[in-house]
Protein backbone atom coordinates (compact mmCIF):
# COMPACT_ATOMS: atom_id res chain seq x y z
CA UNK A 1 0.00 0.00 0.00
CA UNK A 2 4.11 2.86 -2.42
CA UNK A 3 2.23 5.08 -2.27
CA UNK A 4 5.05 4.83 -4.30
CA UNK A 5 3.95 7.96 -5.78
CA UNK A 6 0.60 6.83 -7.01
CA UNK A 7 -2.59 5.06 -6.07
CA UNK A 8 -1.67 2.17 -8.39
CA UNK A 9 0.60 0.90 -5.67
CA UNK A 10 -2.17 0.51 -3.14
CA UNK A 11 -3.04 -2.73 -4.85
CA UNK A 12 0.56 -3.70 -5.48
CA UNK A 13 1.83 -3.93 -1.98
CA UNK A 14 0.95 -3.59 1.63
CA UNK A 15 3.23 -2.79 4.49
CA UNK A 16 4.69 -6.11 5.73
CA UNK A 17 2.21 -8.54 7.25
CA UNK A 18 3.70 -11.41 9.25
CA UNK A 19 2.16 -14.65 10.35
CA UNK A 20 4.69 -14.52 13.18
CA UNK A 21 2.99 -11.53 14.76
CA UNK A 22 0.11 -13.76 15.77
CA UNK A 23 2.16 -15.99 18.02
CA UNK A 24 1.40 -13.72 20.96
CA UNK A 25 0.08 -10.53 19.47
CA UNK A 26 -3.40 -11.21 18.12
CA UNK A 27 -6.37 -9.91 20.06
CA UNK A 28 -8.49 -13.03 19.66
CA UNK A 29 -7.87 -16.67 18.98
CA UNK A 30 -10.27 -16.51 16.03
CA UNK A 31 -8.17 -13.82 14.37
CA UNK A 32 -5.02 -15.81 15.04
CA UNK A 33 -6.56 -18.93 13.55
CA UNK A 34 -7.73 -16.99 10.51
CA UNK A 35 -4.28 -15.55 9.80
CA UNK A 36 -2.57 -18.87 10.40
CA UNK A 37 -4.97 -20.67 8.07
CA UNK A 38 -4.62 -18.02 5.35
CA UNK A 39 -0.86 -18.01 5.39
CA UNK A 40 -0.61 -21.78 5.54
CA UNK A 41 -2.82 -21.99 2.45
CA UNK A 42 -0.41 -19.65 0.67
CA UNK A 43 2.57 -21.78 1.71
CA UNK A 44 0.83 -24.95 0.57
CA UNK A 45 0.14 -23.56 -2.90
CA UNK A 46 3.73 -22.56 -3.66
CA UNK A 47 5.65 -24.25 -6.43
CA UNK A 48 9.13 -23.55 -7.83
CA UNK A 49 9.07 -21.12 -10.73
CA UNK A 50 11.90 -22.98 -12.47
CA UNK A 51 9.85 -26.19 -12.51
CA UNK A 52 6.78 -24.41 -13.83
CA UNK A 53 8.69 -22.57 -16.56
CA UNK A 54 10.27 -25.82 -17.72
CA UNK A 55 6.92 -27.64 -17.98
CA UNK A 56 5.55 -27.43 -21.57
CA UNK A 57 2.12 -28.50 -20.31
CA UNK A 58 1.67 -25.25 -18.39
CA UNK A 59 0.18 -22.07 -19.83
CA UNK A 60 2.80 -20.55 -22.18
CA UNK A 61 1.86 -16.97 -21.28
CA UNK A 62 2.30 -17.75 -17.59
CA UNK A 63 5.65 -19.39 -18.28
CA UNK A 64 6.85 -16.37 -20.26
CA UNK A 65 5.77 -13.88 -17.56
CA UNK A 66 7.44 -15.88 -14.82
CA UNK A 67 10.63 -16.27 -16.83
CA UNK A 68 10.80 -12.49 -17.21
CA UNK A 69 10.15 -12.11 -13.49
CA UNK A 70 13.04 -14.44 -12.74
CA UNK A 71 15.36 -12.28 -14.79
CA UNK A 72 14.37 -9.31 -12.64
CA UNK A 73 14.72 -11.44 -9.51
CA UNK A 74 18.28 -12.39 -10.44
CA UNK A 75 19.07 -8.73 -11.20
CA UNK A 76 17.79 -7.75 -7.74
CA UNK A 77 20.44 -9.81 -5.98
CA UNK A 78 23.28 -9.51 -8.49
CA UNK A 79 23.05 -5.77 -9.18
CA UNK A 80 20.95 -4.19 -6.42
CA UNK A 81 22.42 -6.05 -3.46
CA UNK A 82 19.07 -7.44 -2.34
CA UNK A 83 18.72 -10.78 -0.50
CA UNK A 84 19.59 -13.88 -2.50
CA UNK A 85 17.10 -16.42 -1.19
CA UNK A 86 14.06 -18.40 -2.29
CA UNK A 87 11.64 -15.46 -2.14
CA UNK A 88 10.01 -14.68 -5.51
CA UNK A 89 11.53 -17.82 -7.00
CA UNK A 90 8.26 -19.55 -6.12
CA UNK A 91 4.76 -19.09 -7.53
CA UNK A 92 1.33 -19.47 -5.93
CA UNK A 93 -2.16 -19.13 -7.37
CA UNK A 94 -4.73 -18.50 -4.64
CA UNK A 95 -7.62 -18.32 -7.10
CA UNK A 96 -8.35 -14.69 -6.23
CA UNK A 97 -6.86 -11.35 -7.30
CA UNK A 98 -5.80 -10.25 -3.81
CA UNK A 99 -3.99 -12.06 -1.05
CA UNK A 100 -5.24 -9.94 1.86
CA UNK A 101 -7.42 -6.94 2.60
CA UNK A 102 -6.10 -4.32 5.01
CA UNK A 103 -8.51 -2.56 7.33
CA UNK A 104 -7.65 1.03 8.30
CA UNK A 105 -9.56 2.99 10.94
CA UNK A 106 -9.54 6.49 12.45
CA UNK A 107 -11.72 8.52 14.75
CA UNK A 108 -14.52 10.54 13.18
CA UNK A 109 -12.52 13.71 13.80
CA UNK A 110 -8.97 12.43 13.43
CA UNK A 111 -6.49 11.57 10.70
CA UNK A 112 -4.41 9.42 13.05
CA UNK A 113 -4.68 5.65 12.53
CA UNK A 114 -5.96 3.12 14.98
CA UNK A 115 -2.68 1.22 15.37
CA UNK A 116 -2.09 -2.46 16.08
CA UNK A 117 1.16 -3.54 17.70
CA UNK A 118 2.71 -6.96 17.29
CA UNK A 119 6.03 -8.66 18.09
CA UNK A 120 8.68 -8.42 15.37
CA UNK A 121 6.69 -6.21 13.00
CA UNK A 122 6.00 -3.57 15.64
CA UNK A 123 3.05 -1.20 15.32
CA UNK A 124 1.22 -0.88 12.02
CA UNK A 125 -1.74 1.23 10.95
CA UNK A 126 -4.02 -1.61 9.84
CA UNK A 127 -5.19 -5.16 10.42
CA UNK A 128 -4.90 -7.68 7.61
CA UNK A 129 -7.53 -10.26 6.65
CA UNK A 130 -7.31 -13.12 4.17
CA UNK A 131 -11.07 -12.99 3.60
CA UNK A 132 -12.86 -9.88 2.37
CA UNK A 133 -15.97 -10.77 4.36
CA UNK A 134 -14.00 -10.80 7.60
CA UNK A 135 -12.46 -7.43 6.81
CA UNK A 136 -15.85 -5.92 6.06
CA UNK A 137 -17.34 -7.43 9.20
CA UNK A 138 -14.56 -6.00 11.36
CA UNK A 139 -15.03 -2.63 9.64
CA UNK A 140 -18.75 -2.69 10.40
CA UNK A 141 -18.06 -3.25 14.09
CA UNK A 142 -15.67 -0.30 14.15
CA UNK A 143 -18.20 1.92 12.39
CA UNK A 144 -20.70 1.07 15.12
CA UNK A 145 -18.19 2.63 17.51
CA UNK A 146 -18.23 5.84 15.48
CA UNK A 147 -14.94 5.25 13.64
CA UNK A 148 -14.14 5.91 9.99
CA UNK A 149 -12.96 2.77 8.17
CA UNK A 150 -11.44 1.80 4.85
CA UNK A 151 -10.75 -1.69 3.47
CA UNK A 152 -8.00 -1.78 0.84
CA UNK A 153 -6.95 -4.77 -1.29
CA UNK A 154 -3.34 -5.99 -1.32
CA UNK A 155 -1.78 -8.19 -3.99
CA UNK A 156 1.43 -9.02 -2.12
CA UNK A 157 3.09 -8.72 1.23
CA UNK A 158 6.48 -9.41 2.74
CA UNK A 159 7.23 -11.76 5.62
CA UNK A 160 10.59 -10.02 6.01
CA UNK A 161 12.46 -13.22 5.23
CA UNK A 162 10.69 -15.44 7.76
CA UNK A 163 9.20 -17.40 4.85
CA UNK A 164 10.02 -17.72 1.16
CA UNK A 165 7.51 -15.28 -0.31
CA UNK A 166 6.06 -16.34 -3.68
CA UNK A 167 5.06 -14.44 -6.77
CA UNK A 168 1.27 -14.47 -6.54
CA UNK A 169 -1.08 -14.85 -9.48
CA UNK A 170 -2.67 -11.48 -8.71
CA UNK A 171 0.68 -9.79 -9.19
CA UNK A 172 0.72 -10.91 -12.83
CA UNK A 173 -2.24 -8.72 -13.76
CA UNK A 174 0.28 -5.90 -14.16
CA UNK A 175 3.06 -5.36 -16.66
CA UNK A 176 6.61 -6.65 -16.43
CA UNK A 177 7.93 -3.35 -15.08
CA UNK A 178 5.35 -3.24 -12.28
CA UNK A 179 6.11 -6.85 -11.37
CA UNK A 180 9.86 -6.18 -11.28
CA UNK A 181 9.28 -3.07 -9.16
CA UNK A 182 7.19 -5.04 -6.70
CA UNK A 183 9.89 -7.68 -6.34
CA UNK A 184 12.51 -4.99 -5.70
CA UNK A 185 10.24 -3.28 -3.16
CA UNK A 186 9.44 -6.39 -1.16
CA UNK A 187 13.04 -7.64 -1.15
CA UNK A 188 14.08 -4.23 0.15
CA UNK A 189 11.89 -4.89 3.20
CA UNK A 190 13.87 -8.08 3.74
CA UNK A 191 17.10 -6.10 3.38
CA UNK A 192 16.17 -3.55 6.06
CA UNK A 193 13.15 -3.14 8.33
CA UNK A 194 12.73 -0.93 11.40
CA UNK A 195 9.95 -1.83 13.81
CA UNK A 196 7.41 0.93 14.47
CA UNK A 197 8.59 3.20 11.63
CA UNK A 198 6.36 2.59 8.63
CA UNK A 199 7.32 5.86 6.92
CA UNK A 200 11.04 4.96 7.05
CA UNK A 201 10.47 1.38 5.88
CA UNK A 202 8.20 2.24 2.99
CA UNK A 203 10.18 5.23 1.77
CA UNK A 204 13.36 3.15 1.83
CA UNK A 205 11.72 0.30 -0.09
CA UNK A 206 10.11 2.74 -2.52
CA UNK A 207 13.47 4.32 -3.29
CA UNK A 208 15.06 0.91 -3.90
CA UNK A 209 12.09 0.06 -6.13
CA UNK A 210 12.33 3.23 -8.22
CA UNK A 211 16.09 3.29 -8.61
CA UNK A 212 16.12 -0.47 -9.13
CA UNK A 213 13.53 -0.23 -11.88
CA UNK A 214 15.50 2.55 -13.58
CA UNK A 215 18.66 0.43 -13.53
CA UNK A 216 16.75 -2.70 -14.60
CA UNK A 217 15.37 -0.93 -17.66
CA UNK A 218 18.78 0.57 -18.48
CA UNK A 219 20.36 -2.89 -18.33
CA UNK A 220 18.00 -3.95 -21.11
CA UNK A 221 18.61 -0.87 -23.23
CA UNK A 222 15.23 0.67 -22.37
CA UNK A 223 14.54 4.32 -21.54
CA UNK A 224 13.71 5.36 -17.96
CA UNK A 225 10.16 4.77 -16.71
CA UNK A 226 7.49 7.23 -17.87
CA UNK A 227 8.14 10.35 -15.80
CA UNK A 228 4.83 11.91 -16.79
CA UNK A 229 2.89 9.03 -15.26
CA UNK A 230 4.93 9.24 -12.06
CA UNK A 231 4.49 13.02 -11.96
CA UNK A 232 0.72 12.72 -12.23
CA UNK A 233 0.74 10.18 -9.44
CA UNK A 234 2.69 12.62 -7.28
CA UNK A 235 0.20 15.37 -8.09
CA UNK A 236 -2.70 13.18 -7.01
CA UNK A 237 -0.98 12.24 -3.75
CA UNK A 238 -0.30 15.91 -3.09
CA UNK A 239 -4.00 16.73 -3.56
CA UNK A 240 -4.94 14.10 -0.98
CA UNK A 241 -2.24 15.10 1.50
CA UNK A 242 -3.27 18.76 1.27
CA UNK A 243 -6.84 17.75 2.11
CA UNK A 244 -5.61 15.65 5.01
CA UNK A 245 -3.64 18.60 6.38
CA UNK A 246 -6.71 20.84 6.19
CA UNK A 247 -8.79 18.19 7.95
CA UNK A 248 -6.17 17.86 10.66
CA UNK A 249 -6.34 21.60 11.28
CA UNK A 250 -10.14 21.44 11.33
CA UNK A 251 -10.18 18.65 13.90
CA UNK A 252 -7.82 20.63 16.14
CA UNK A 253 -10.01 23.74 15.95
CA UNK A 254 -12.33 22.91 18.83
CA UNK A 255 -15.45 23.66 16.80
CA UNK A 256 -18.74 21.96 17.77
CA UNK A 257 -19.11 18.44 16.39
CA UNK A 258 -21.97 19.33 14.03
CA UNK A 259 -19.94 22.15 12.48
CA UNK A 260 -16.84 19.95 12.12
CA UNK A 261 -19.00 17.27 10.50
CA UNK A 262 -20.33 19.81 7.98
CA UNK A 263 -16.86 21.15 7.17
CA UNK A 264 -15.45 17.64 6.90
CA UNK A 265 -18.01 16.77 4.22
CA UNK A 266 -17.28 20.07 2.44
CA UNK A 267 -13.54 19.30 2.36
CA UNK A 268 -14.12 15.93 0.70
CA UNK A 269 -16.41 17.59 -1.87
CA UNK A 270 -13.66 20.14 -2.53
CA UNK A 271 -11.11 17.35 -2.99
CA UNK A 272 -13.29 15.82 -5.70
CA UNK A 273 -13.63 19.18 -7.45
CA UNK A 274 -9.89 19.82 -7.38
CA UNK A 275 -9.21 16.36 -8.79
CA UNK A 276 -11.74 16.76 -11.61
CA UNK A 277 -10.24 20.12 -12.53
CA UNK A 278 -6.76 18.59 -12.74
CA UNK A 279 -8.02 15.53 -14.62
CA UNK A 280 -10.03 17.44 -17.20
CA UNK A 281 -7.44 20.17 -17.65
CA UNK A 282 -3.75 19.46 -17.29
CA UNK A 283 -4.17 15.67 -17.52
CA UNK A 284 -6.31 15.93 -20.67
CA UNK A 285 -8.98 13.57 -19.36
CA UNK A 286 -6.85 10.76 -17.89
CA UNK A 287 -9.16 8.95 -15.44
CA UNK A 288 -6.73 6.73 -13.58
CA UNK A 289 -8.02 7.71 -10.14
CA UNK A 290 -11.73 8.12 -10.88
CA UNK A 291 -12.84 4.96 -9.07
CA UNK A 292 -11.02 5.97 -5.89
CA UNK A 293 -12.14 9.59 -5.85
CA UNK A 294 -15.77 8.87 -6.73
CA UNK A 295 -16.14 6.23 -4.02
CA UNK A 296 -17.01 7.05 -0.40
CA UNK A 297 -14.38 9.30 1.21
CA UNK A 298 -13.48 9.47 4.88
CA UNK A 299 -10.47 9.95 7.15
CA UNK A 300 -9.41 6.30 7.06
CA UNK A 301 -9.25 6.23 3.27
CA UNK A 302 -6.56 8.92 3.41
CA UNK A 303 -4.25 6.98 5.74
CA UNK A 304 -2.08 5.11 3.21
CA UNK A 305 -1.11 8.33 1.43
CA UNK A 306 2.32 9.69 2.25
CA UNK A 307 3.53 6.53 3.98
CA UNK A 308 5.32 5.18 0.95
CA UNK A 309 7.28 8.14 -0.35
CA UNK A 310 7.35 10.76 2.39
CA UNK A 311 11.14 10.38 2.82
CA UNK A 312 11.87 9.40 -0.77
CA UNK A 313 13.97 12.52 -1.56
CA UNK A 314 16.02 11.88 1.60
CA UNK A 315 16.92 8.35 0.51
CA UNK A 316 17.67 9.58 -3.00
CA UNK A 317 20.07 12.11 -1.49
CA UNK A 318 21.70 9.38 0.60
CA UNK A 319 22.20 7.32 -2.56
CA UNK A 320 23.76 10.29 -4.34
CA UNK A 321 26.13 10.97 -1.45
CA UNK A 322 27.08 7.28 -1.40
CA UNK A 323 28.29 7.66 -4.97
CA UNK A 324 25.33 5.61 -6.21
CA UNK A 325 27.03 2.58 -4.72
CA UNK A 326 24.53 0.10 -3.28
CA UNK A 327 26.75 -1.40 -0.51
CA UNK A 328 27.69 2.08 0.74
CA UNK A 329 24.07 3.19 0.57
CA UNK A 330 22.86 0.17 2.55
CA UNK A 331 25.59 0.71 5.16
CA UNK A 332 24.44 4.31 5.60
CA UNK A 333 20.76 3.37 5.87
CA UNK A 334 21.60 0.69 8.44
CA UNK A 335 23.43 3.26 10.55
CA UNK A 336 20.47 5.58 10.21
CA UNK A 337 18.08 2.80 11.23
CA UNK A 338 19.99 2.31 14.49
CA UNK A 339 19.35 5.88 15.65
CA UNK A 340 16.54 6.65 18.09
CA UNK A 341 13.33 7.54 16.28
CA UNK A 342 13.56 11.29 16.89
CA UNK A 343 17.19 11.47 15.79
CA UNK A 344 16.45 9.34 12.74
CA UNK A 345 13.65 11.67 11.69
CA UNK A 346 15.85 14.74 12.18
CA UNK A 347 18.55 13.22 10.01
CA UNK A 348 16.04 12.35 7.30
CA UNK A 349 14.73 15.92 7.39
CA UNK A 350 18.29 17.24 6.98
CA UNK A 351 18.85 14.97 4.00
CA UNK A 352 15.49 15.98 2.54
CA UNK A 353 16.36 19.65 2.86
CA UNK A 354 19.61 19.09 0.96
CA UNK A 355 18.06 16.96 -1.76
CA UNK A 356 17.44 18.01 -5.35
CA UNK A 357 14.13 19.93 -5.48
CA UNK A 358 11.15 17.75 -6.41
CA UNK A 359 9.57 17.84 -9.85
CA UNK A 360 7.34 20.85 -10.26
CA UNK A 361 3.61 20.26 -10.24
CA UNK A 362 3.08 21.87 -13.63
CA UNK A 363 3.79 19.79 -16.69
CA UNK A 364 3.96 20.64 -20.34
CA UNK A 365 1.32 19.53 -22.78
CA UNK A 366 2.43 16.36 -24.61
Amino acid sequence: MKFFSSLDNLTLRGVPLLLAVCLNGCSTFDYYRHLASGHLELLHRREPVATLVADPARDPVLRQRLAQAQAARAFASARLGLPDNASYRLYADLGRPYVVWNLFATGEFSVEPLSHCFPIAGCVAYRGFYQLGRARGAAALLRQQGLDTYVGPVEAYSTLGWFADPILAGMLRHGDDELAALIFHELAHQRLYVANDTAFNESFASFVEREGLRQWRASRGLPPPDERRARRGEQFVRLVLDSRERLQALYASGLPADEMRRRKAAEFDALRRRYRSLRDGEWQGERRYDAWIEGPLNNAKLLPFGLYDGWLPAFAEMFRRAGEDWPRFYAETERLAQLPAAARERRLAELQAGATPPIAIQESTP
